[in-house]
């Protein structure tokens, strides 16, 4: 007998007829048969009820073989007791393994229907037609599908890691080449500043030589072109601005994974920094002219933050921006206290971590930074990931999937909060999840 039939056998024997579960303090009738007390007595307590019944005081039919049985002789059955708790603390014969309208063990697995079924079910009208096969079976092939599973994706990770390899490869020896290009054309411009000097100075030790002539030798001296004009030519200038982007295939969709749908407050947004809900299809309050504004609003920039407050984790949002050429903005982070009635400078040390264009030339992070970073063209769609307990900020062009920026320190100081700021009117618009800002005309 095997350990699923042996188990069987167990639930068999410690299952009351008449409840259909384990046995509670279960007693023996005088024919042999056991059953629940409380099953027993309510069913001796309807029998004695029904008319005819009477003339067999205190015997009562048992329920498996209608014998008689006095109610007197029923005895407890402490061995049944402890085989019920057995079966109860059986892992084999949780109330899951069974079928909840046969009761019968969940031995088989309907492929059609996806869900374990008993014999009797097998044999139903329902599931006749169905292919079916030994739970066993299907467990082992449900095995092989996730070892496989796990296979390929160990094996396609591996092979994304050998890409991104070759591109982190690809990328240093561009950023090498492009370092040995800026300095070997550094090199040449000192060379040509120091032909430069060489050549100054032997101008000035011959001017110096002639100075100490005689008056009259010195008007000789004259036709020569020496005298006349001295021509200095500067190297061209070298820029330093570096070209080479970082850019991580399939980052943009690891961070989106951290997306949370983030929305400025308009409680806390600058007077005349319209907020259009484009699904509520109705612009967010602001305050009217003449009213007191709350402590919460923005009064010395065009700004607003998000409803969001971060204090753990690790979050990402994007903001859509159709600006102007000449736009002002900054985007980033900023404490929950941080200065809204003054102006102060947009540093870590006052709470802030964002990045900004000016007049659509530099995007620079808001701190003396040793190389402001350049760009030709603004991004129209800018990534802003936050990741609390490493203590970083970072920025990246969604469109282009490059990484522009990210500050680092060992920790945050407090809860932080989305920032926005958009610059002066006709400047153009940011659009952050559902809301568009602008600033009022």
């Amino acid at each position: 007998m095997d350990t699923v039939e042996l188990a069987r056998k167990l639930q068999e024997e410690a299952t009351c007829s008449i409840c259909l579960d384990y046995f509670t303090d279960p007693v023996m009738t005088t024919c042999g048969h056991n059953f629940c007390r409380e099953c027993i007595r309510l069913t001796w307590e309807k029998d004695k009820s029904k008319k005819g019944r009477r003339k067999h005081r205190g015997s009562f039919p048992c329920p498996e073989c209608r014998k008689l049985s006095p109610q007197k002789n029923l005895r407890p059955n402490r061995l049944l007791t402890k085989v019920a708790e057995m079966a109860r603390q059986h892992p084999g014969l949780q109330s899951r393994d069974l079928c909840k309208v046969h009761q019968e063990l969940l031995k088989l697995f309907c492929e059609d229907d996806q869900s374990p079924i008993c014999v009797v079910c097998r044999e139903s009208r329902e599931h006749r037609p169905h292919r079916v096969v030994p739970v066993e079976e299907a467990v082992q092939e449900h095995k092989e599908k996730v070892e496989e599973r796990r296979r390929r994706i160990l094996a396609e990770f591996e092979k994304m890691g050998v890409l991104l390899e070759e591109e982190q490869q690809r990328l240093l020896q561009v950023l090498k080449r492009e370092e040995e290009l800026t300095a070997a054309r550094l090199q040449e411009s000192a060379e040509a500043l120091e032909q430069q000097r060489h050549t100054l100075e032997t101008l000035m030790l011959r001017l110096e030589d002639r100075s100490q002539r005689e008056p009259l030798q010195m008007l000789q001296d004259m036709k020569d072109p020496l005298g006349r004009s001295v021509s200095v030519q500067y190297p061209e200038t070298t820029p330093t601005v570096l070209r080479t982007v970082c850019r991580v295939p399939g980052q943009i969709d690891v961070l989106k994974t951290f997306q949370e749908d983030v929305v400025p407050d308009p409680a806390t947004a600058y007077p005349y920094l319209l907020l259009y809900e484009s699904r509520q299809r109705h612009y967010l309050s602001t305050p009217p002219d003449g009213t007191p504004c709350s402590k919460d609003r923005f009064l010395a920039y065009p700004c607003a933050v998000g409803r969001q407050t971060f204090s753990s984790g690790r979050h990402y949002w994007e903001v859509g921006m159709n600006l102007t050429s000449d736009a002002l903005w900054a985007l980033g982070v900023c404490r929950d206290n941080v200065s809204r009635k003054d102006r102060v400078p947009k540093s870590p040390e006052n709470g802030f971590w964002v990045v900004q264009l000016c007049k659509g030339k530099k995007y620079v992070p808001l701190v003396s930074a040793p190389t402001p970073i350049t760009l030709t063209e603004p991004p129209s769609h800018m990534g802003i990931f936050l990741d609390f307990e490493a203590g970083e900020v970072s920025f990246y062009n969604v469109n282009g999937g490059s990484h522009l920026h990210t500050y680092t320190q060992p920790t945050f100081p407090g809860p932080l909060q989305p920032f926005f700021c958009l610059g002066a009117p006709k400047s153009g618009q940011m659009v952050i999840s559902t809301v568009t800002l602008w600033v009022k005309g």
